[in-house]
């Protein structure tokens, strides 16, 4: 949406004007507006959190003993990352990997919004009348995958140690990028926040202003009267001004129904989905060579290859019936939610489990100390941070989630399917507000989780 909202043009793609056409009269190319370079652009961008949360965690907590010895020895910086610190953070890498391909390849808004033909957009066309086929595309979907997950089993199981986090003293050390370099850093990251995290909120909360959708023409009139109130603080039901007899945003019982029907939904596919995907990645990483932790392994992150669209297909099938209805209920969602959210949690946890030397249990062991004190006394304070953020990672998810529950319930019941009927009836306003009102509630809750346990998700790198 933000991507359209800056580069659309009714000149090229016969929508409203975006912003660069409307200030500056640039129109550009169709292939930049829509297409194949667009959606790349857009899901790279959107899975590069994954990629700091999963990897930026290790190197945090990783020891700098094994690279300083490198540099002792004169090793050059580009074999020290090469030959030692990517190898030491392969688990998480190929974690990375495998969780950003198989999200990508499920994903339907993006590449529908941006006119791109995937498997999902033509699993989603053929869905209604040629079920068929659009299962065969579905099993496509998942036999690539596969192809990932064996390659990722594979490399687990040989015998290197990834062990970054042992029992005895380490420390982290860090490099001094010069005067020029640390300018650059800071330059190139000021731009890549600004364009994928403060534009976007402020697009989202420009176009609930705009009398309009489209029409900017505040900025380069700087009239006041060019804005609008309307679509926030309207208290009646009426039909003028492009309402559509709907209420204003803050004065609308269906947005804010929705929106605890979402929180409801969201922290209990968390906290479940957390808890189970710790222990999953806790067991596998205690038998890792051995062919029952391999197979639950690749269980736990079946789902997450499976198209989204295609596990809402099979739950409302299986609990819509005249036997077992659960349609549009929390309860349905809180378990379709859970059974796809569990790879976030179980690959986040095996991540940081793979970190961890025995000897660290072992001396706990040792002197008998029970399992469930070995966990909450030293492993999980340990890995505090990778873990609680297999619990945020579903909870930030399932928040958005719209193509896993859109069969399930109806719009209206959570946020996300009230975006998309509110997006249905041309009320753009109203969409680009519910974004918003996501966008501030996953940072709210970021706030608080790193204020009650001093984690976060934005402490990928460093404290």
């Amino acid at each position: 949406v933000v991507w359209q909202h800056l580069f659309n043009s009714n000149a090229i793609t016969g929508t409203s004007n975006g912003l660069l056409a409307s200030l500056f009269g640039i129109n550009m190319p169709l292939w930049w507006c829509v297409g194949l370079f667009p959606c790349a652009m857009v899901l790279g961008l959107h899975y590069a959190p994954f990629a700091y949360i999963l990897i930026g965690g290790i190197f945090k907590n990783m020891d700098a003993n094994l690279e300083e010895a490198a540099t002792i020895l004169n090793t050059p910086r580009h074999k020290i990352l090469t030959r030692i610190t990517i190898p030491m953070i392969k688990p998480a890498i190929l974690s990375t990997i495998l969780l950003v391909f198989g999200s990508a390849m499920g994903s339907y808004p993006v590449p529908h919004y941006l006119n791109l033909t995937t498997l999902s957009t033509k699993y989603i066309s053929l869905n209604s009348k040629y079920t068929g086929e659009a299962s065969i595309l579905a099993v496509l979907m998942m036999i690539f995958g596969m192809a990932i997950l064996a390659l990722n089993q594979a490399s687990l199981k040989s015998r290197k140690n990834y062990t970054t986090v042992t029992g005895k003293s380490g420390q982290i050390s860090k490099i001094n990028l010069g005067k020029i370099g640390k300018h650059l850093v800071a330059f190139i990251f000021i731009i890549i926040t600004f364009f994928t995290s403060i534009f976007p909120i402020i697009s989202f909360a420009f176009e609930t202003f705009l009398p309009n959708p489209g029409d900017y023409s505040f900025l380069y009139t700087g009239n006041f009267a060019n804005l609008t109130t309307k679509w926030w603080i309207t208290n009646e039901n009426i039909t003028e001004n492009g309402m559509y007899g709907q209420r204003g945003i803050l004065f609308n019982s269906t947005i804010w129904d929705a929106y605890k029907g979402t929180i409801l939904v969201s922290i209990a596919c968390a906290l479940i989905a957390g808890i189970i995907g710790t222990l999953i990645g806790y067991a596998v990483s205690k038998k890792r060579r051995s062919k029952w932790a391999s197979y639950v392994n690749s269980m736990a992150f079946l789902p997450y290859l499976m198209p989204s669209i295609a596990v809402g297909a099979a739950f409302f099938i299986l609990f819509s019936n005249k036997h077992i209805n659960l349609f549009n209920t929390y309860t349905l969602l809180v378990i379709v939610g859970v059974i796809k959210y569990i790879p976030f949690a179980s690959r986040n946890a095996l991540n940081s489990m793979l970190q961890l030397s025995g000897e660290i249990e072992e001396a706990a062991i040792i002197q008998d100390i029970p399992w469930i004190k070995r966990m909450t006394r030293i492993i999980i304070p340990i890995q505090k941070s990778s873990i609680i953020s297999g619990f945020m990672l579903p909870f930030m998810t399932c928040l958005r989630e719209l193509s896993l529950f859109l069969l399930l319930c109806t719009q209206g019941f959570i946020l996300s399917t009230t975006l998309d009927y509110f997006d249905e009836m041309g009320l753009y306003a109203f969409s680009s507000a519910i974004n918003l009102i996501l966008i501030v509630t996953i940072m709210l809750s970021n706030l608080i989780v790193n204020k009650l346990t001093g984690a976060s998700l934005d402490e990928g790198i460093g404290n």
